[in-house]
């Protein structure tokens, strides 16, 4: 296997020309040969570098709007001869194909033509025909060729072509990998987008991409290995944040980070709420006034828990907040914008993560959620289900007052983001107790109604912050015993979807309880 390769010859053609003049400078100094195409030749030209058109190459012209200029025998022999193989070089002289040893090559940019929400026939066009081709040729070749898709790895070919005369069989073996990487995700996001025409939810064959943003130290536990990868979707979250601070972010942190911040994402920024999250379960949330108010309140509902925990805000981190989080050990801070002054407070607990995302996430936007399983995966459409009043129905004698209603549907929307089964306790826009994860309704109402015992004995409270609540449930009680329990505890009123074959035995309950009770008609699992 040949170690160093020479560069006699390189094509370079790309959409993205950054770093291209560079490239084709330390090229041309090693007496390589340039050939290109279009735009990408006359950046080169224009920076005193000689070039020669493919079209030239060949002997042939670009043809058909351009569709056709590098789909050429003179260009993928150049690619695929193998240099050591006699029948190769004797067909290379035979029909005059010259050896191509480097290709630069990146897409026509078709993900972000459909991002950007361009037309079908826009679209099409911006579909890369020869470029991938020229990949797969080239890295298919390694050994001999050079192939690089990413402006990112210039600076290594350039080093080694400056220093070593030629690139390594290492480099050329991981830019093969990495070009094969490329043309899968362009083929994923084409074949998504031809199936999102046909008006396909689910294709019958799909396949997922991304890019890694970082390893992390390890998985869920030590002795895991794990990865953190984002994909196109240009959404503000965990993966597009930008990390102002802290040490670097684990597994763990990037689960809990994500579930925290979807959670707040979901309410509009004119209410200021925070969320508390641990093990990817709120353990407080909270809305008030000001983010100051919503952290205390949200702090308030289990302090216990907050410890080491990550905190979401929906709106810009300012100062009195920032004094105030730090009070408390916080593994991560995420909000859509931070104030200077809060920076410079958080600043002085060097190890605390601050990551700032320059939005909120759309909670009606909508995208693939994946689960793998043993020999396969499960797909499904996000979560963007929401309630408003509207679409309430109340089942009881009883009616909500207006802030019971306001209550659930603030602690149901919170629900859709605790592991099931769940059942959340709110009073005055803060949650008192949640009860997360339990495999029956019953001890996850008992759970919550503990939670806000013990809330209140920590605050010095004279009574229960439960009392006085409301309590919405995931999905419906199969029986009466999970909302006698909130009953018990002090809540006046219940949201759950409804939909038992023992409605009307826990709507007689309630009604005996005098409880106020309204159904959704809708679910959140999430497990």
């Amino acid at each position: 296997m040949t170690n160093i390769v020479t560069i006699k010859r390189a094509l370079i053609s790309v959409s993205d020309k950054s770093g291209v003049v560079e490239l084709a400078k330390a090229l041309a100094d090693q007496g390589a040969e340039i050939l290109s195409t279009g735009g990408s030749a006359k950046v080169i030209r224009d920076a005193g570098i000689p070039v020669k058109e493919v079209a030239d190459h060949t002997g042939f012209p670009e043809m058909m709007d351009g569709r056709v200029k590098t789909l050429h025998p003179k260009i993928h022999g150049g690619f695929l001869a193998l240099r050591d193989n006699e029948d190769h070089i004797t067909a290379m002289k035979d029909h005059d194909i010259g050896g191509i040893d480097l290709v630069a090559v990146n897409l026509y940019p078709f993900e972000a033509t459909v991002a950007s929400g361009a037309d079908f026939d826009t679209c099409i066009e911006n579909i890369d025909i020869g470029g991938p081709a020229m990949v797969r040729s080239a890295a298919k070749n390694h050994a001999f060729v050079t192939i690089v898709t990413d402006p990112c790895d210039y600076e290594t070919i350039i080093t080694e072509i400056s220093e070593q005369g030629g690139t390594t069989h290492a480099t050329r073996m991981k830019c093969a990998a990495k070009a094969y990487a490329r043309t899968a995700a362009y083929d994923t996001a084409i074949s998504q987008w031809y199936a999102q025409q046909n008006g396909e939810t689910f294709a019958d064959r799909v396949t997922f991409s991304g890019s890694k943003v970082q390893e992390c130290r390890y998985g869920e536990n030590p002795h895991q290995v794990a990865a953190f990868y984002k994909n196109s979707e240009e959404r503000p979250g965990i993966a597009t944040a930008t990390q102002l601070q802290g040490k670097e972010l684990s597994y763990n942190n990037l689960n809990d980070t994500d579930a925290a911040f979807e959670l707040v994402s979901e309410f509009d920024p004119s209410t200021p709420t925070v969320a508390i999250i641990k093990h990817a379960n709120p353990c407080g949330v909270a809305q008030a006034d000001s983010l100051l108010d919503a952290y205390k309140k949200a702090l308030k509902c289990d302090p216990v828990s907050a410890f080491g925990g990550i905190v979401a805000l929906n709106g810009t981190l300012d100062a009195t907040t920032a004094s105030e989080i730090v009070k408390v050990f916080t593994e991560v801070i995420i909000a859509p914008s931070v104030s200077d002054d809060a920076k410079e407070i958080i600043a002085a607990k060097k190890n605390l993560r601050l990551l700032v995302t320059g939005g909120l996430a759309d909670p009606k936007q909508d995208a693939k959620m994946v689960k793998t399983v043993s020999g396969g995966f499960l797909v499904q459409n996000r979560d963007t289900g929401r309630i408003i009043r509207e679409d309430l129905k109340v089942v009881t004698d009883r009616e909500p007052s207006d802030q019971e209603l306001t209550d659930m549907l603030f602690a149901f929307q919170v629900g859709k983001h605790v592991k099931s089964n769940a059942i959340v306790y709110v009073r005055d826009g803060m949650t008192v107790g949640i009860g997360a994860g339990q495999m029956n309704r019953r001890d996850s109402s008992r759970i919550a109604a503990i939670r806000a015992g013990e809330a209140a004995e920590m605050a010095g409270d004279s009574e229960t912050l439960a009392k006085g609540s409301v309590v919405a449930s995931d999905a419906f009680f199969p029986f009466a015993d999970g909302l006698l329990a909130a009953a018990e505890a002090g809540a006046t009123a219940v949201i759950q979807p409804g939909g038992s074959m023992r409605d009307q035995d826990v709507i007689d309950a309630a009604n005996e309880a005098g409880l106020a009770m309204v159904f959704t008609g809708m679910r959140h699992f999430r497990h």
